[in-house]
């Protein structure tokens, strides 16, 4: 009985340690990942592994685990405007390594590549972008510029088998002197826009009163003309029908009677009061 315990204890025994044997040969790679193996001998070797469960050797061979999915960084620049302004400025990518170039990547630069590389090529491309333009040309134009300066990185990274997905401003500050003087211009601008205004609706309003008076004056005078040539007979028909037609239009309100005065034709028209 103790020999068959001591034996089934022994066989545990060995099957564990000859699975933690096992897994010691193999290494993972999650989704989102690739993995590299580094020999003592052969260095870093071309193939790229996906994921998955993967042989190494031991002592031998290391894996080396690598991110492949888009991750953001974030890079500030103070730097120079083309009129001598400063401007701080900040962008940020989303970025990846070729996976194709890890082994490539991994022998000149390391896979902390967004620590060495990014900052340095941000700064090399704002730098050179932010330098074409006046500060008030920033605000302006900073669609323009923001996709300049994301062609720019996006060319400069491919030398380092980079690939940037996204690249945007996220901030863009100036000196206070400089940014109180915009605001400044930006209320002069407000203000002379709505003197513009104010003066265009008196110009209106003076015509308006011009037309007004050259109208009546018109109306006199085709007045006399009609009482020369037809006497004020006709003019008094014009009146009355003018009266009738008026009538006729408002007889159809429910608020309003017609009252017949019997002293001319101006009090024609009674409202009800209520």
């Amino acid at each position: 009985m103790e020999r068959a315990a001591n034996l089934i204890l022994t066989t545990g025994s060995l099957l564990v340690g000859g699975g933690i044997l096992f897994k010691s040969f193999f290494y993972t790679v999650d989704g989102g990942q690739r993995g590299l193996i580094f020999d003592r001998f052969q260095g870093v070797k071309e193939t790229v592994y996906g994921e998955g469960m993967h042989f190494f050797i031991p002592v031998i061979q290391s894996p080396i685990v690598a991110e492949v999915r888009l991750q953001p960084k974030t890079v500030a620049s103070h730097t120079g405007t083309k009129d001598l302004q400063t401007v701080d400025i900040a962008i940020r990518m989303l970025h990846k390594p070729i996976e194709s170039y890890l082994p490539e990547i991994y022998k000149t630069i390391g896979l902390n590549y967004e620590e060495k590389i990014l900052p340095s090529i941000a700064n090399e491309v704002l730098k050179a972008v932010v330098a074409q333009y006046d500060a008030d040309q920033l605000i302006k134009m900073r669609e323009k510029i923001s996709q300049e300066i994301k062609e720019g990185l996006i060319e400069r990274a491919k030398e380092f088998k980079i690939v940037l997905d996204d690249v945007s401003i996220t901030h863009l500050g100036f000196m206070k002197e400089y940014a109180q003087a915009i605001e400044a211009k930006q209320v002069a601008q407000q203000l002379a826009e709505r003197q513009k205004f104010i003066v265009l609706r008196d110009e209106e309003e003076k015509n308006a009163k011009v037309i007004l008076s050259e109208g009546e004056s018109e109306a006199a005078r085709l007045i006399n003309d009609a009482v020369k040539q037809y006497g004020t007979a006709q003019i008094e028909i014009k009146k009355l029908e003018t009266a009738k037609h008026i009538a006729e239009q408002l007889a159809k309100s429910p608020n309003i009677t017609w009252v017949p005065t019997g002293n001319g034709v101006s009090n024609l028209l009674n409202l009800k009061t209520f």
